[in-house]
């Protein structure tokens, strides 16, 4: 009995001293880190030569996820080593084989643009893929009336918010939650918004930032998309 008692303290232990680490973890995670999550385009100096690479929160050895669009290793040779990606000194972002190595080092010289530091005599950059599109949104292409909505059932809103083009404070813009909301969002607390590196991002009155990528032209996707999948959508006569 005695043995037994001990086992499940110690699991206990083991579980608190678990959620904890995660806890920290995701505590730990950069603007950086969160911004560079979702689509993006590699390409050469001229752009004659593109591939799609998908950044993910997943971890890898090293790093983090990252998943190459079938292209890249053929169109790029070098990206064949390429296994996954961190962050480092002053916000440069590595993209790493699958010892940790760094195969490609990018600055960013603006936002949403990153250049690679010389490998060889050959010159590489990375952009959002709304922006290498020319879907990159400014704040005042996102003011009116959202809705957000759960991906598993996007034709019933649960929350309707508007976002509108008066300031929140020096760096976001205000918005106004209607009545009704779900818990999910009313547990969330959203407080005022912004755009960054092409992403939406959503600030609460306390705790971590949601942050939407575009789909198509009325509808964004949370990144990462978690345990509950979610969508934010463009109303009435607005959407377009």
């Amino acid at each position: 009995m005695q043995a037994r008692l001990v086992v499940l303290i110690a699991l206990s232990f083991l579980i608190a001293a678990c959620g904890s680490a995660l806890a920290q973890s995701s505590a730990a995670l950069s603007d950086m880190t969160k911004a560079m999550l979702g689509n993006w385009e590699f390409s050469n100096a001229d752009r004659d030569k593109t591939c799609i690479i998908s950044f993910k929160l997943d971890n890898a050895p090293g790093g983090r996820m990252l998943e190459l669009d079938k292209n890249c290793g053929t169109t790029f040779a070098l990206m064949r080593e390429v296994s996954g990606w961190t962050v480092g000194k002053n916000d440069s972002l590595h993209l790493i084989d699958g010892k940790g190595k760094v195969v490609l080092e990018f600055t960013e010289v603006e936002n949403g643009l990153f250049e690679s530091s010389h490998a060889g005599d050959s010159l590489y950059f990375l952009q959002t893929q709304a922006a290498a599109e020319g879907r990159d949104h400014t704040p005042d292409q996102m003011f009116g009336d959202w809705a957000f909505a759960r991906a598993s059932t996007p034709g019933k809103p649960i929350c309707q918010i508007s976002l509108l083009d008066t300031a929140a404070d020096t760096e976001s813009f205000a918005l106004r939650v209607k009545s009704g909301c779900d818990a999910l969002i009313g547990n969330f607390g959203p407080r005022s918004w912004r755009m960054d590196r092409g992403q939406f991002v959503l600030l609460p009155v306390k705790g971590d930032a949601w942050r939407f990528e575009e789909s198509d032209n009325v509808t964004w996707r949370r990144i990462p998309e978690g345990r509950q999948p979610l969508l934010l959508i463009r109303q009435g006569q607005n959407a377009r």
